[in-house]
């Protein structure tokens, strides 16, 4: 009897030491992002992270035009869905104030991560709250801008080559400015190529999330709009609303007005996307994401299209995408989402996460010799990433795009007033938003 109760013990024992192994090795963590391309190539990179640690991962992608409202609201109500969140740079600030975000100086410091490994660009924009202190609150995960893209086939035909230096005394080549690229808008609009009739360019036009202010302000900062007088202090009058800033939002309005394909008044990246792949335009303004697939497509992708940064103006300025990778503050899997960062902030991990359609941050993989080179979008996304520039990061930074959003559609798009008008009935929006906050 002894016999058989030890024997049962030693199975007992057993068993439980199995299943406390197998537990361990059931370890699921959740990354939250959106829905787009390259979460597709992240899920493709995180196996390896999963075959390494044991640690498994599950996807919850939300498409961009709900994306903000949907986590925003997880990380406002404390939910516990998200361990790990690929947010927008726009919500470092309130990740940071309000607790959301696990701020990760002590693990980079454990850990040897050091924010000199990454462009200094997406450290400020991507991971530190207050702005460009050492307070960092995410990794760089995603770069990210507003670039162009054009059919380079189009451009290149001799008679549409001939008829455009005739009109304009220059050759058809991408734009050095924006003048110049509403000149080729205008050229294509309307034009007839291989039987169809095609348009000048898709740009940014949508009201409901953040799509419009993304596009217009890739216009307005080359023109000159900042949003303060002196970072920090809030003073927005004769910054937002200075002769600049207006000139800029008329510009994009004109633009909108004189080379837009029909129907194009709700416009963000699915849009632009469709458009340009249908072959309706000759210009596509969008994200640099997009690029790696526009790349690869059967019907525009190769030789026929072309890539270039947003065209200064007056000064350089492109408008900032991409994201920090955060831990969310009410996860209970704080240690297996701070595991997938140590890895994922590698840089062979980070070589590989460009090669499969992510966009590195991190110096070793775009400051290498021969990153420029490695794709026909690459230099010109180290341009662009050379003079970004981002909306508010502020905790309150909701409200704040709302309020862009109404002003600058109602001008552009449903033909109200002038920009003078919106800038300036957007400064009293901003006001009473940053009184609120105690910030004036």
């Amino acid at each position: 009897m002894r016999a058989w109760k030890t024997a049962i013990a030693a199975c007992a024992i057993a068993m439980c030491g199995s299943a406390s192994a197998a537990y361990a090795q059931d370890k699921t963590i959740t990354l939250c992002w959106a829905a787009w391309d390259p979460a597709n190539a992240l899920v493709e990179l995180s196996k390896e992270f999963t075959a390494k640690s044991g640690i498994k991962m599950k996807f919850e992608f939300v498409p961009w035009t709900n994306f903000a409202d949907r986590m925003l609201n997880e990380l406002n109500s404390r939910g516990k869905l998200c361990d790990l969140m690929i947010g927008d740079s726009q919500w470092i600030g309130g990740g940071a104030v309000y607790g959301h975000y696990v701020k990760l100086n002590d693990f980079f410091a454990k850990e040897n991560i050091s924010m000199d490994d990454f462009l200094p660009a997406t450290v400020y924009a991507y991971s530190t709250w207050p702005k460009g202190s050492k307070n960092y609150y995410a990794l760089p995960a995603m770069g990210d801008a507003v670039g162009w893209v054009y059919r380079k086939d189009w451009f290149a035909r001799p008679e549409i080559q001939a008829e455009f230096k005739k009109k304009y005394n220059r050759d058809l080549a991408p734009p050095k400015n924006w003048t110049e690229l509403k000149e080729i808008g205008e050229f294509f609009q309307g034009r007839e190529i291989d039987g169809k009739k095609v348009y000048g360019a898709a740009i940014y036009t949508e009201r409901g999330s953040e799509g419009i202010t993304m596009g217009a302000t890739d216009a307005m900062y080359p023109f000159g709009f900042t949003y303060e007088k002196t970072p920090g202090k809030y003073d927005m009058e004769g910054a937002v609303n200075s002769p600049d800033a207006v000139a800029g939002l008329e510009f994009y309005k004109s633009l909108y007005k004189c080379c837009t394909p029909p129907g194009h008044s709700d416009a963000y990246m699915t849009e632009d996307l469709d458009a340009y792949k249908s072959g309706q335009t000759a210009l596509q303004m969008n994200f640099f994401a997009f690029f790696p697939g526009i790349a690869k497509d059967p019907n525009v992708g190769g030789e026929k299209s072309g890539y270039f940064a947003n065209p200064p103006q007056k000064v350089e300025g492109s408008t900032l995408g991409g994201q920090g990778i955060s831990v969310v503050a009410y996860s209970d899997k704080k240690a297996e989402a701070l595991e997938y960062i140590k890895w994922f902030a590698q840089p062979d991990v980070q070589a590989k996460w460009w090669k499969l359609g992510g966009f590195s941050c991190h110096v070793k993989v775009a400051g290498a010799p021969d990153f420029p080179k490695s794709t026909p979008f690459a230099g010109e996304f180290l341009k662009a990433m050379g003079s970004v520039k981002d909306f508010w990061q502020e905790p309150t930074y909701a409200e704040l795009l709302q309020a862009m959003q109404k002003r600058v559609h109602d001008y552009v798009v449903a033909d109200k007033g002038t920009a003078k008008e919106a800038l300036d009935a957007l400064i009293k929006d901003w006001t009473a938003t940053f009184k609120d906050d105690g910030k004036l």
